[in-house]
């Protein structure tokens, strides 16, 4: 019984050379920078008073944190410094970027920046988003004759 080889395809190659290009260009980086639009991860709680923000920031430290709250858009932004390792120590894996990173949200209300509170602990960052007196919901009476 005879087995037929099959070519691969130019196409076929040009992929495979780009996944080993891109694979190659991953591990040997010096610097990785954070480039997922996805970083800190948080959830956002909303009521009508409000909103709670959580951020998952493991290696940040709180001083290397900046939020910025502008009408709608509240804005997360920091450095997360790498690892210190011995000198003569080689990575056998490094899965953990390092870096300047930034994220925005959009709120679904104004904020009430004055009232707006941070808290920092054990690498997860908890915002409270007071909502805007002016843009909180009003119950309107009817009247009738």
């Amino acid at each position: 019984m005879y087995r037929r080889f099959r070519q691969p395809s130019i196409w076929q190659e040009m992929d495979q050379l780009q996944r080993e290009m891109n694979r190659l260009f991953d591990t040997t980086s010096k610097e990785r920078v954070f480039n997922s639009p996805n970083y800190p991860a948080i959830n956002i709680w909303t009521n009508e008073d409000g909103q709670l923000i959580s951020a998952e920031m493991p290696g940040v430290q709180p001083d290397d944190i900046d939020i910025d709250v502008t009408g709608d858009a509240l804005s997360i932004s920091g450095v997360r410094n790498p690892d210190e390792i011995a000198k003569e120590a080689r990575y056998h894996r490094r899965e953990r970027s390092y870096g300047a990173f930034s994220r925005t949200i959009q709120l679904p209300f104004m904020v009430d920046t004055n009232k707006v509170e941070a808290n920092f602990q054990n690498g997860i960052l908890l915002i409270t988003l007071p909502r805007a007196e002016a843009d909180k919901p009003k119950k309107i009476t009817i009247k009738s004759k």
